[in-house]
């Protein structure tokens, strides 16, 4: 067998959350052209059609479903959708996220928690729907961030704190699952990438701390950090789980 077929996902089915824009799309569509077929969750259902699109003109299909990760109905509900349009989930990547810049002493419990709910619970209650009707051989792939590993500058407790408990909670699911259900559960920490999060950051702030910090000069591409993914989500990396793989352009060696 050539070597570039273990890259490949031809008849896998793979969950998308917050599949609706940014590096989301850029998940599904890369996905979606190593030969998965993709069922995509977010809570704008409206910009959903237009990833659902995306995955079809690379010739596989994908179904949309409204989701909102914090509830564990509708979590279940995507993991439903799955199995009643295809059959089985192969891949689940969980990257519904969201983050926020508050300094701590006036950020409020609401403020926090929102953060933690969606980035930290959101991704445990789909892995463990997900987990449910998985078979051998399946992965969970967590879109954890280097503010779990480090500090950027700016005041951020709730996110980071939410992206380092995802790397544990990889870590924990991946003792619990792979041995004794097959699945394997890795996160991708993800440098900074051109996405709508990043759009929100100061122009200074990007040239004068973000890209000095960054090894290679540059924010990342989303097909740099798509093909990470892939990685992760086929068999070429069937001797890797529990695992948190930094793609970060070596922010993490500063």
């Amino acid at each position: 067998m050539n070597i570039l077929d273990n890259f490949r996902l031809d008849g896998r089915v793979a969950v998308v959350t917050g599949a609706s824009s940014g590096l989301g799309v850029e998940f599904a569509t890369a996905l979606a052209d190593a030969g998965a077929d993709l069922v995509l969750g977010a809570r704008r259902l409206d910009r959903l059609a237009d990833t659902r699109a995306a995955v079809e003109e690379r010739g596989r299909c994908a179904v949309a479903v409204a989701t909102d990760v914090t509830r564990p109905e509708d979590c279940e509900a995507l993991v439903d959708a799955a199995i009643r349009e295809f059959g089985s989930l192969d891949i689940l990547v969980n990257n519904a996220g969201v983050g926020t810049a508050v300094p701590a002493t006036r950020e409020t419990p609401d403020q926090f928690r929102a953060v933690v709910d969606l980035n930290l619970h959101g991704c445990y209650w789909m892995a463990q729907s997900a987990a449910r009707v998985m078979t051998p051989g399946s992965t969970i792939i967590n879109i954890s961030s280097v503010l779990g590993m480090t500090t950027m500058g700016p005041p951020q407790a709730a996110y980071p704190s939410s992206k380092a408990g995802l790397i544990g909670l990889t870590r924990d699911l991946a003792q619990q699952w792979t041995g004794r259900k097959g699945i394997r559960v890795n996160a991708l920490a993800p440098g900074y990438f051109a996405s709508e999060m990043t759009d929100q950051f100061d122009r200074d702030y990007v040239q004068n701390i973000v890209v000095p910090r960054t090894l290679t000069g540059r924010l990342g591409n989303g097909d740099e950090l798509a093909s990470a993914l892939v990685f992760l989500a086929s068999t070429a990396s069937s001797y890797i789980t529990g695992v948190t793989l930094p793609v970060d352009g070596g922010i993490l060696t500063t």
